[in-house]
């Protein structure tokens, strides 16, 4: 150990998927070993905190450049380490340009710089225009492809119907490509303009039959095909049957679920709250049990935020039809979930792969979500039994809208180190801009 090295104690850290007495250790950024607990280490959690992996969480619209006024890199990323996320992986839409060529992948680059809270990846985008050429985006360092198989609600960002989905899987399977998948199909969509302030007419409008069918389709031509593909914020609880099958016949397939899916229920939306409305929408009946045997049986891959935020004016219209569908969720993800999962007796530490090395795996970012010798030193002091009061207002977000917004929850991150720095402490502003860009190694990408 050099005079330069830092150590980071608690009694319990989470390693090989348990909770263990121990002595982080890091030098330049990244862990150089795992030692016994020692209560002179430079920083001692105090006993009721955990010390966990940072978090992955490859689902995230940050919106810049085109449509900063709906979140945007700085207040994006301090509200990702705000909720122990130390790698946000950025979609293609909602910003403007969206990302479909390599020079809107500069230009959202170029809109990054000095911005970063936490660790930035790139999704690609796959639209009609731009099938057969997905390898030079590719080679730019896009981990994977985003698709809609129904409207994408962005006119600049078109969905792909079942034949350009063939080609588009045919496509990426040359360089073992993976398409990311928002999987509704849209001959069982039932809405197109204003449906009125009851939430059960807006779920109505988005059945589960329009995700299963969709989701069968990606399933057939990922097997065609022999490439891989990825469910985007999985709603249906009913769908996982197809995945369990598709899986065990050797589909490359990964599914992903959203914090509001295992939290909340159509039942208690409130009529009007254009905060709580996403596509697929929140269901209600025995959808969330459906989901959470998911978690707990390994069909879901991993538990991601979907962080879609927009200005209060578009989430704010009561009119469900009419408001702007995403979930701002990623400062209140783990918590949330946490908390649920605790409810219903789940170990806390069953959980932590989902937020973890699941998302991590899916993105093709090895070495991420884990506390061990050579992996850098994203970390999070976590209070597991704490409670707290969500105000919307005092998040990090652009605009204070939350589902959230006065529901208690069990789970404070207290603090979060990126290479070893701290970048968020509970109660402080985040000022720390020292997050960087993950781009993939073009030589990964070749044919």
């Amino acid at each position: 150990m050099n005079d330069m090295s830092t150590r980071i104690a608690a009694r319990r850290v989470y390693l090989d998927g348990a909770f263990t007495a121990a002595t982080v250790v890091i030098g330049d950024g990244v862990i150089s070993a795992v030692e016994p607990f020692d209560a002179t280490a430079d920083t001692v959690l105090p006993g009721d905190a955990v010390l966990l992996p940072g978090l992955v969480d490859s689902h995230v619209h940050l919106d810049e450049p085109g449509r900063t006024e709906w979140e945007g890199f700085a207040t994006g990323t301090a509200a990702a380490a705000a909720g122990g996320i130390t790698t946000v992986v950025d979609m293609p839409l909602n910003s403007s340009p969206v990302t479909t060529s390599v020079e809107a992948l500069d230009a959202k680059r170029a809109a990054a710089v000095g911005k970063l809270a936490v660790d930035v990846a790139y999704w690609g985008g796959a639209v009609p225009e731009n099938l057969g050429s997905l390898g030079a985006l590719a080679a730019a360092g896009v981990v994977g492809f985003k698709c809609f198989l129904s409207p994408s609600g962005i006119d600049e960002f078109g969905h792909l119907d079942a034949d350009q989905l063939e080609r588009c899987l045919a496509e990426l399977a040359e360089f073992d490509g993976l398409l990311i998948v928002h999987a509704e199909d849209p001959a069982h969509l039932h809405a197109d303009g204003a449906l009125g302030p009851r939430y059960r007419d807006f779920e109505a409008s988005r059945p589960p039959l329009s995700e299963r069918a969709a989701i069968r389709r990606v399933i057939d031509a990922a097997g065609r095909t022999g490439a891989r593909a990825h469910i985007v914020h999985v709603s249906d609880g009913g769908a996982l049957d197809d995945v369990r099958a598709a899986k065990a016949e050797g589909v490359r397939l990964t599914i992903e679920t959203c914090p509001h899916y295992l939290t909340l229920d159509a039942e208690d939306v409130p009529d009007g709250a254009g905060a709580f409305k996403c596509c697929p929408p929140i269901r209600g009946g025995n959808n969330r049990d459906l989901l959470w045997a998911g978690v707990v049986d390994g069909t879901i891959d991993a538990i991601v935020s979907d962080h879609s935020p927009a200005t209060v004016e578009l989430k704010g219209n009561p009119d469900f039809g009419l408001a702007w569908g995403g979930i701002a969720g990623l400062q209140t993800g783990l918590s949330s979930v946490h908390t649920t999962a605790r409810e219903r007796g789940l170990a806390f530490e069953t959980l932590l792969p989902l937020f973890t090395t699941g998302p991590a795996r899916i993105a093709g970012l090895g070495g991420l979500g884990v506390i061990e010798p050579g992996a850098p030193a994203h970390l999070v002091a976590f209070a597991p039994d704490e409670t707290f009061v969500v105000d919307a207002a005092a998040l990090e977000y652009r605009n204070p809208v939350s589902p959230w917004h006065g529901k208690t929850l069990t789970g404070v991150v207290r603090e979060t180190w990126l290479r070893g720095e701290s970048t968020y402490r509970r109660g402080a502003p985040v000022t720390e801009r020292e997050g960087r860009e993950i781009l993939r190694a073009p030589a990964a990408v070749q044919a």
